[in-house]
């Protein structure tokens, strides 16, 4: 069974960190572009960040730029999404999604994790 799985979720403070994980089994994703998004209750999915194969080139949602980092690591099948100077607006649940490229260059997710909730709030 192919999985993939969040975690690292939690209740935070305004100005605060979390970092969130996001662990593959069933297969390697190594090859796959790996995204973040985030969806609250009443709000379209949002993108986040992505990161390449290799983890040579990353991607940022203007939003989050400069505050979230993603990272990856094949070996161990996991991709990460450090949060930092966390804002109540981050609030929400994030998942993690593997892509392929398709023959006209386009990304399409075709695996999601459950997701995992931020709460940032005092």
């Amino acid at each position: 069974q192919v999985r993939m799985v969040e975690s690292g979720g939690g209740l935070v403070q305004p100005g605060g960190s979390l970092r969130l994980s996001c662990a593959a089994s069933g297969r390697t994703f190594s090859s796959r572009v790996m995204s973040w998004f985030r969806q609250t209750p009443g709000k379209e999915r949002e993108f986040v960040a992505s990161i390449s194969g290799s983890g040579g080139v990353t991607t940022y949602a203007d939003s989050v730029k400069g505050r979230f980092t993603i990272a990856r690591d094949n070996a161990k099948d996991t991709v990460s999404l450090q949060l930092n100077s966390l804002k109540p607006e981050d609030t929400a649940v994030y998942y993690c999604a593997a892509a392929f490229i398709d023959r006209f260059g386009a990304r399409n997710y075709d695996y999601w994790g459950r997701g995992t909730q931020v709460t940032v709030s005092s």
